[in-house]
């Protein structure tokens, strides 16, 4: 029997509703158990398929390239832009995917997405990201610190979750470290994140915008998540384009494989009016600025209580 590549995606992934497969997931599955068809592919092939890792090689690359098909003609099926991307069933809407992930527990989360994660979470993973492969110095800012003196939404859009400062002139000599300072010239430069869980079609264009809101004081604005959809990726280099923000997929499982798939514009000046209000309004965002100006004049990044992960403190 021939087999039918697109509708036995479909059904598989049909049958496993909200679970996540790699296309070489799907291919395996193909290979166990539907051998009959499996092999008659290779007989009639036109390319060598005599040894098994050239039929599931092929496998997955038939899948890869019959999944614009697959989505059109069955939206419930969606993709991740992780690498390596993963295939799933939902019959939610992508909003309604959002409001789940957002709200959920982390037990909820777990089932969603694959890791039993909150926002929260994230964290630490992107601290360690940011500090062990970018070599920055990150400073989760809370929420919870501020006054809240202009109401309940007074302050809406303002705070990054994180910002980081980046020393510069670390591998330069000592000679060149003491002349800039000496100068004044720059020897920093302040980076802001916006976290989120899940970022599709439907939730794109708000946390894009929230991120622009609350990065605009800084050298460089990411935004980050943990689940980003293919389905969002077109919009999402557009309004890169437009607003110079960029975009960092955090890999949960291990954080240092994390990438940044879109690489944020450089603001050259720092806007010093907006780091006063947030200074204003939130302690751990003044302690921040505290320490930037304790590194200009020590010349030591280890000034302040940075969230560095433990094992590189």
């Amino acid at each position: 029997m021939a087999l039918n590549l697109r509708q036995t995606v479909t059904d598989f992934l049909k049958a496993h509703p909200e679970e996540r497969f790699t296309a070489r997931d799907l291919a395996c599955w193909m290979f166990e158990n539907m051998r009959e068809a499996c092999e008659e592919k290779r007989r009639n092939s036109q390319q060598d398929l005599s040894e098994d890792a050239r039929l599931l090689w092929q496998l997955v690359a038939e899948i890869s390239a019959n999944r614009p098909e697959i989505q059109k003609r069955w939206p419930q099926v969606r993709t991740t832009e992780t690498r390596p991307r993963r295939y799933y069933w939902t019959n939610a809407s992508e909003a309604a995917e959002v409001a789940k992930v957002e709200s959920a527990t982390p037990e909820l989360v777990g089932k969603l997405a694959g890791k039993a994660l909150s926002e929260h979470a994230l964290y630490p993973l992107l601290c360690r990201f940011l500090h062990v492969e970018q070599g920055l110095y990150p400073k989760r800012i809370d929420e919870k610190r501020s006054t809240n003196r202009h109401g309940p939404n007074g302050n809406k859009w303002l705070y990054p979750d994180l910002v980081a400062m980046e020393d510069i002139g670390a591998e330069w000599d000592r000679e060149i470290r003491a002349c800039v300072q000496q100068v004044g010239a720059q020897r920093t430069r302040l980076w802001s994140f916006e976290v989120k869980l899940l970022v599709n079609r439907s939730n794109v264009r708000e946390v894009w915008f929230q991120a622009v809101s609350n990065s605009s004081w800084a050298n460089f604005g990411y935004l980050v998540a943990a689940d980003i959809q293919e389905s969002a990726m077109k919009e999402l280099r557009l309004l890169a384009a437009s607003y110079g923000i960029g975009l960092i997929r955090l890999n949960t499982e291990d954080p240092s494989e994390s990438e940044i798939l879109i690489p944020a514009r450089e603001h050259p000046d720092i806007d010093w009016d907006a780091c006063n209000r947030l200074a204003l309004e939130n302690t751990d965002f003044r302690d921040f600025i505290s320490w930037v100006r304790q590194f200009h004049q020590t010349d030591n990044a280890r000034v302040g209580d940075w969230d560095l992960p433990e094992a590189v403190e």
